[in-house]
């Protein structure tokens, strides 16, 4: 067997995607890895929220989590408040981790459904440890110990998205990348793709692979390589966002804030040293100085920068990989952060990348079938957010009236026909959102089931009552059992020599 030879990467654009990307594949392959940037080119510089996933890229790269914290004024996460979504006054928690838990061959739901309709389960938050931990602004991890459990509490974090694709630069910089300087001037194409690119200054740079974060400008995939973009703007309508920084207080939440506002929706990312907001909104029904000043109205603190104000169309790249080009982050589509999965879908494209790494050329097969599962991905993701607009209680609204009215993509109108009728919820294949995700949208959005699968009925009503109660008493205790979220992450993010005397 002949040796191959060593294969060139260039990466086109930094930013999270980029040094995700460079940080990747300078642990795990052979590769030379070279990341154009240009510091003229400034990138959407807000705090960042994240699912728990993101614990295994940072573990894949031996990142120690203290010091990813402190490196980047993080914070935890337990999960996203969703507040005014199912009409104004009222709120529920998409909280990370189980819901209850099973009894047999049925999920806990099925058996709370029944309960609650019996007069004997509280509200489904009363069961969802993350969720009583988030309210009470606690946080606690529990050492494994063999032959205890210890208990389900998943979490994600907050961070500033700049300083993590500092953080990440520092990382690949140490593992040999090598950072060029210079804005993209022309791309030159080539049998397999993308044969090379030139800079302005006129360096010419060439790879056998190139990755393209150049956000939404898109300038190998749709630029060179003519990748068409899939718009999902007819069930995703909001066009604009405005990001802007505001001081803390000092206590801050271990969950994400989206708030329902007249044609949109607003964020709070809680970080160390300072409160990360924005507002998405659409412009058809709200003018950019509306827009704004609602935002400016609602925040913490004052602000500390001027309003970023920021253009998107919802969809994605039909083909995310095209020859010997593969689109991250921006560059291969856009989803508005209401469920934290931007940094997500860069680490799962990664990963799935990686599985297929092509050698000297790039192999269709491969290619297609990576496609594919982004699709699939995408596709599942899409649907989520979807529903959190389509099933919104907020009549009387005309964005919000003309979300609940429009036709759904089939896919999500069998998830919430199968929910409505029997409380059957699937989770196809490898999609994101699990069971316990899509409960507690449904549940509360008020998409409410007619009833619950029968089997529930077998167990005697003593026993199901106290299954409840066993349920709700352990999650309170263990929760008052915990730290707050502030002094846990204080102590956490210590250096390692200061905790031992803290």
């Amino acid at each position: 067997m002949t040796e191959q030879k060593s294969q060139s990467i260039v990466i086109v654009g930094g930013g999270t995607a980029g040094w995700m990307a460079a940080a990747v594949l300078a642990r795990f392959t052979d590769r030379r890895i070279t990341l154009i940037e240009s510091e003229a080119i400034g990138t959407v510089g807000v705090g960042e929220a994240t699912i728990p996933q993101i614990r295994l890229f940072n573990a894949g790269l031996g990142i120690d989590e203290a010091d990813f914290l402190r490196e980047t004024k993080g914070s935890f996460k337990l999960g996203i408040e969703f507040a005014g979504w199912a009409g104004e006054g009222r709120t529920y928690m998409h909280a990370f981790g189980n819901v209850g838990h099973g009894a047999g061959i049925l999920p806990f739901h099925q058996y709370w459904l029944r309960a609650k309709a019996e007069g004997k389960a509280k509200e489904l938050d009363a069961y969802s440890l993350n969720e009583l931990a988030g309210r009470a602004l606690k946080m606690q991890m529990w050492p494994s110990k063999p032959g205890e459990a210890t208990p389900d509490m998943p979490w994600a974090y907050h961070f500033d998205a700049g300083l993590y694709a500092g953080y990440l630069r520092r990382y690949s910089e140490s593992h040999g990348v090598t950072r060029v300087e210079g804005l993209v001037s022309e791309v030159s194409q080539g049998e397999a793709g993308i044969a090379s690119v030139t800079l302005a200054n006129g360096d010419i740079i060439e790879g056998d692979f190139f990755i393209d974060c150049t956000g939404f400008r898109s300038l190998l995939i749709k630029d060179a390589l003519n990748s068409e973009f899939e718009d999902w703007t007819h069930w995703l309508p909001c066009d604009r966002a405005i990001a802007v920084p505001c001081a803390t207080k000092g206590d801050f939440t271990s969950y994400t804030k989206s708030t329902a506002r007249k044609a949109g929706w607003q964020w709070r990312i809680p970080l160390q040293h300072r409160i990360g907001n924005g507002h998405v909104y659409c412009s058809d029904f709200m003018s950019d100085d509306e827009a704004t000043n609602i935002l400016l109205q609602n925040i913490d603190g004052d602000p500390q920068a001027e309003p970023n104000h920021l253009r998107f169309k919802t969809g994605m790249r039909k083909q995310q990989w095209v020859g010997n080009c593969l689109a991250l982050g921006l560059s291969a589509g856009f989803m508005e952060p209401l469920e934290s999965t931007s940094i997500h879908l860069i680490q799962s494209s990664l990963a799935r990348f990686l599985q297929m790494l092509p050698g000297e050329q790039p192999n269709a097969v491969m290619i297609e079938e990576f496609n594919r599962q982004a699709e699939f991905e995408w596709t599942c993701i899409r649907d989520f957010l979807i529903l959190h607009y389509a099933a919104n209680g907020r009549d009387g609204e005309p964005f919000w009236d003309r979300c609940r009215s429009m036709e759904l993509p089939a896919t999500l109108r069998t998830k919430i026909d199968q929910f409505r009728a029997a409380g059957f919820i699937h989770r196809e294949h490898e999609e994101l959102f699990t069971e316990q995700g899509w409960l507690q949208v449904l549940i509360g959005q008020d998409v409410i089931p007619a009833g619950w699968n029968p089997i529930a009925d077998t167990m005697p009503t003593a026993d199901l009552a106290a299954m409840m109660m066993q349920i709700e008493k352990r999650n309170a205790q263990i929760v008052q059992s915990m730290p707050g979220h502030v002094e846990f992450l204080r102590t956490y993010c210590m250096p390692r020599d200061n905790r031992k005397s803290a």
